[in-house]
């Protein structure tokens, strides 16, 4: 997934990125450079990191999903990234 730089440096950081790390408008976030990942990391200001798909399920017995429900979810079936 590519963004396009404009000529002020700005980006859109994707919808799925947006979503991942629970992101919303007014929203701060860091960039830093990483020479492992080729690239550059993107994480939220405050430093709360987002629940796993796991750990949104850790704990409930009734969690209102079907069994095939909870097996996408913890496949990742429908995670983009």
């Amino acid at each position: 997934m590519a963004s396009t730089v404009t000529t002020k440096g700005q980006v859109t950081i994707p919808k799925a990125v947006r979503d991942r790390l629970g992101l919303h408008a007014g929203d701060a976030v860091d960039f830093r450079f990483d020479s492992e990942a080729c690239g550059v990391v993107v994480t939220r200001a405050d430093g709360v990191k987002p629940k796993s798909r796991f750990e949104s399920i850790v704990g409930s017995s009734d969690i209102g999903m079907t069994t095939d429900q909870i097996m996408t979810l913890l496949r990742g079936d429908d995670d983009p990234l």
